[in-house]
């Protein structure tokens, strides 16, 4: 009976490490796998090799053929009746059979060869202690299921994986992120301009006559930065120049009237006679006479002077803080401004065809949770403005059908960077100083000490902008919404009875306190 109970109790080993030595309780596949095929009916078994590695079947009996179904996945060598090994070389499926002495069929393995991810799932757990990664293979292809603590855990470990494997795109990611972040993005945007110009000219013209010579001088300076006078109105003028002094002009009228009674009536302008009327009567003596109807000019040598000056200083102050909030990994988009149409084409029938081009406060950013004290955000921001400056006109076939497209005045940031939650950052900066002057006047009088000012025109601008732009992300948890307020907390629109007799535009309450609704029936009422 002991002999009987120890050849059991050894066939129960046998048949116990048969069904459990395909792997042992880390994954990974034993050397020597063994196998009591002393059974009546064939024996079958799931196999998983390692890439490039080898395996040993030690059997009870003996095995006389043994039968591969693909010989370029897996290898047999026999080389005992009783050993077997096994040579994974091309990761895939196949199945072997073993066959004895007298042709019946021992043994079938189910094979299944693939990457032995074992050294790669021990040393993500060595790297990530506190993290629960199960790592498998299939086929070329690495699996991380599982959970992670946070998104760097996640991240880090298909580093690992990619490199492992050879290649990040058979790196199948299914790790989950125990708590979902979310991180809410405050932005503001500072800018000041200062714009100064400054236009001062002399426009002079003078009037003589030299031994009977009349002699006209003037100078008419433009300014050459702007093209223009800011204001053609500003000025003061000194001096009264007498007309007669540039081209004289002396108008005279003569009236005869000849024996027979006709009256003629002539203007002579400069010695250039014009007849003007011819007057028939019966009888009149003989009347002539001259009338000179010319401007008197009493001082004809005169100067006179128009001195344009005029100073212009700007100011503008702009703020825009916007706020945005997205789950850690996920694209958030913020637009406050607008679209213009632009032409953009003809169609097949010759109409013009419109897209719209964004302006205004715009933010987009995608934020990673990298750690409790780390957030990566890949940040976009920008301030737009419709501009004349840099416009396009289109010309219309008729005057005054023409169409002007504005352009746009951009800052515009884009960047990547690290901060804690809470922390912020100056993303960035702009200080821009631009002078421009220019003088314009009369070649070499201009150039003169003191009367030199009296020929020329300066026209001066300077421009300086200074922009800041500042992050600050914080990581949010969702709230109540008694907890949350907004700007329109309080308002309350008046009675009609209110804003006429009172002059009210609003009535605020404290937040909590129920308004009073409005009791006179005047015009609609909304409840």
């Amino acid at each position: 009976m002991r002999k009987i109970f120890l050849a059991l109790a050894a066939t129960a080993a046998l048949v116990t490490a048969a069904f459990g030595a395909a792997r042992d309780s880390d994954g990974e596949t034993p050397r020597v796998i063994s196998v009591s095929v002393k059974s009546e009916s064939p024996v079958h078994q799931h196999v998983t090799l390692g890439l490039n590695k080898a395996t040993i079947v030690q059997l009870d009996v003996d095995a006389r053929d043994v039968l591969v179904a693909n010989p370029e996945i897996v290898d047999a060598v026999v080389r005992t009746p009783r050993r077997i090994i096994l040579l994974a070389q091309k990761s895939g499926q196949t199945n072997a059979f073993f066959f004895d002495g007298a042709g019946r069929q021992i043994l079938s393995l189910d094979i299944r060869v693939e990457k032995d991810v074992t050294d790669l799932s021990t040393l993500i757990k060595k790297d990530m202690p506190g993290s629960d990664i199960k790592v498998s293979a299939m086929n070329d292809n690495v699996v991380l299921s599982g959970k992670v603590e946070n998104a760097l855990q996640s991240t880090r470990a298909q580093d690992i994986a990619g490199r492992f494997a050879g290649d990040p795109a058979k790196v199948v990611n299914m790790l989950q992120v125990g708590s979902s972040e979310q991180v809410m993005l405050k932005v503001r945007i500072a800018e000041m301009q200062r714009s100064v110009a400054k236009q001062f000219g002399v426009d002079a013209s003078a009037a003589m006559q030299a031994a009977g010579v009349p002699i006209a001088l003037s100078t008419t300076n433009q300014f050459g930065l702007l093209g223009h006078a800011l204001n053609d109105l500003s000025g003061g003028q000194v001096g009264s120049v007498c007309p007669q002094a540039f081209t004289p002009q002396v108008t005279k009228t003569i009236t005869s009237t000849t024996a027979s009674g006709d009256q003629t009536v002539t203007t002579v302008t400069n010695g250039v006679p014009d007849v003007l009327q011819t007057i028939t009567a019966t009888a009149a003596p003989i009347i002539s006479a001259a009338t000179n109807t010319s401007i008197p000019c009493t001082s004809p040598n005169n100067v006179q002077g128009v001195i344009k000056a005029l100073e212009v200083v700007g100011l503008v102050h702009m703020l825009a803080e916007p706020n945005l909030t997205a789950v850690s990994g996920e694209t958030a988009k913020f637009l406050a401004g607008g679209e213009f149409p632009v032409p953009a084409g003809r169609d097949s029938q010759g109409n013009i065809s419109i897209s719209f081009k964004q302006f205004g406060v715009g933010l987009s950013f995608t934020p990673v949770v990298l750690s409790a004290g780390r957030i990566s955000l890949q940040l976009s921001t920008e301030v737009s403005e419709l501009t004349n400056t840099g416009a396009y006109t289109l010309q219309g076939s008729t005057p005054g059908s023409g169409l002007v497209i504005p352009a746009l005045s951009v800052r515009r940031a884009e960047t990547t960077i690290e901060l804690p939650s809470g922390g912020s950052f100056a993303v960035a900066g702009l200080m821009q100083h631009n002078t421009k002057q220019v003088i314009e006047g009369f070649p070499g009088v201009k150039d003169m000490p003191i009367l030199g000012a009296l020929f020329r025109s300066r026209d001066f601008q300077n421009d300086e902008t200074e922009l800041v732009v500042l992050v600050t992300a914080y990581l949010v948890r969702p709230t109540t919404e008694a907890k949350l307020a907004a700007p329109t907390d309080g308002f309350v629109a008046p009675a009609d009875v209110e804003t006429i007799l009172l002059g009210r535009l609003n009535a605020i309450y404290k937040k909590g306190t129920a308004p009073i609704s409005p009791q006179d029936k005047v015009g609609f009422i909304v409840q």
